[in-house]
């Protein structure tokens, strides 16, 4: 039983750390997966869109930046003739940047056009191309400019030197897609790295590319779980909670070995004392089985004086030796049924000096001694073998005192018959004092009448 409730203990005492680290991990999955599904967006106007500092580190963001060479085209939208070029071609680059440590899982950019813009080509990713009529929106996806075909699509489009260009104006929109691919490799963006889709455009040379368009560029992250402190709070605590766990249970296998030791150890200390005094009892059949009673009666006193764990068993040990002295007591005198004579009475009362000289090398239990050399010591000083009064009688011999005479009242001896229940509660309560301590003796008293000791006659 005490075992079983050891270990219910350590399973309390193991389960509760241990689910906490459960919920810090989950509260670190969550954690995780909810900054992973927000949707991050920033918005670049003008020369914004232009400036190299956007790649700042501990963010992801995107510039633009334009090639040094361009060309330019005649487009003439009105159809008046022209013969001089009126739009200029810009090649430019979006470098998006991820300078933070987490990867950049997905990504697109939406370009507002504020003029007539005209697409020639991009390249890596998809085009999701929105034109307003006037009187509806046209939406179309073109997978690869460079591959367009106006004829597989209702865009708006301009063809000029046999060229088809998408038609893009004022507000008009169009949303980049990275692509998926391996060779593009645009998706997911690792940690410090970049990718770099690219647009060639016509604008008007009356323009300036800075106010032709503006950006608003959306992302979300794939954060590794890894990255997270809970993460790693959780990781050590666990480490320490394994190593408290192994390191518990290998000193509690231990100790039950121990235990186990210990207890067959005493079960073997217990029985050859229990033969040891069965040989003593022996002697006398009328105190048969006394030894080891008296022995209960003690621990179950000194249990109620406070005392607790292995000084019980001790208190147990000692007063199953109280009566070894009468090891060397003739039989005669022992078992004889008529008054002891004055000579007879000094043999009886020599077992007591006997038995203190006999425990007196038993060095492995405290106080072996006192218990055989003083239990007839009396509380007034009348006892023997010295005459040891009150509080000056060790404890152990008080102790025994009182479960001794119990024993003797509550079975038959050789001179007289068992006593009552009754009679014996009358001699308890009437020797208090004078023979017995009075507060082991009404602790006595107390255990007969509330049955947790039997007299013979219930």
């Amino acid at each position: 039983m005490e075992r079983k409730k050891s270990i219910q203990k350590d399973v309390l005492v193991f389960a509760g750390p241990f689910l906490l680290i459960v919920l810090i991990l989950i509260f670190s999955i969550i954690k995780t997966n909810m900054y992973n599904a927000h949707q991050h967006s920033m918005s670049f106007l003008g020369m914004m869109l232009f400036d190299e500092r956007n790649a700042a580190e501990n963010i992801a963001s995107v510039y633009a930046g334009v090639r040094d060479s361009t060309w330019s085209k005649i487009l003439d939208l009105d159809h008046e003739g022209l013969n001089e070029p009126n739009f200029d071609a810009y090649t430019v680059d979006f470098y998006v940047n991820n300078k933070t440590k987490d990867d950049v899982r997905a990504f697109s950019f939406r370009i507002t056009f504020h003029d007539d813009t005209f697409l020639k080509s991009a390249w890596n990713g998809s085009l999701e191309i929105h034109q307003n009529t006037g009187s509806k929106e046209i939406v179309d996806t073109i997978p690869d400019l460079r591959e367009f075909n106006p004829s597989k699509h209702v865009l708006e489009t301009f063809t000029a030197d046999g060229e088809d260009l998408v038609w893009m104006k004022p507000g008009d929109y169009l949303i980049y897609k990275p692509s998926t691919s391996a060779s593009a490799m645009e998706v997911p963006i690792e940690p410090n790295a970049a990718t770099v889709p690219g647009i060639i455009m016509y604008i008007s040379n009356n323009d300036y590319i800075e106010d032709v368009m503006s950006l608003d560029f959306n992302y979300a992250f794939q954060r590794r779980l890894s990255r997270d402190s809970f993460f790693w709070t959780a990781i050590v605590l666990f480490g320490i909670w394994l190593v408290s766990l192994v390191i518990h249970v290998s000193t509690s296998l231990q100790i039950r070995k121990y235990q186990d030791r210990h207890e067959r150890d005493n079960e073997i200390i217990n029985e050859s004392m229990e033969t040891f005094v069965g040989f003593i009892d022996a002697k006398d059949p009328y105190t048969n089985g006394h030894s080891v009673r008296v022995a209960r009666y003690a621990k179950l006193l000194a249990e109620e004086l406070g005392i607790k764990g292995e000084e019980l068993e001790r208190i147990y040990y000692v007063a199953l030796l109280h009566d070894c002295g009468k090891i060397g007591v003739p039989d005669k005198i022992l078992g004889k049924p008529d008054k002891l004579t004055t000579d007879e009475f000094e043999v009886i009362k020599s077992h007591t000096i006997r038995g203190g000289e006999i425990m007196k090398s038993f060095k492995s239990i405290q106080e072996a001694g006192e218990g055989a050399m003083y239990h007839h010591e009396r509380y007034d000083g009348t006892g023997y073998p010295e005459g040891t009064a009150g509080e000056a009688i060790p404890l152990i011999a008080r102790i025994i005192c009182v479960a001794d005479s119990f024993d003797a009242m509550n079975t038959d001896r050789v001179y007289r018959g068992k006593l009552t229940r009754e009679r014996i509660i009358e001699e308890l309560e009437t020797c208090k004092g004078t023979q017995f301590d009075p507060k082991i003796a009404d602790i006595m008293v107390s255990l007969i009448k509330t049955g947790r000791v039997n007299c013979a006659e219930d």
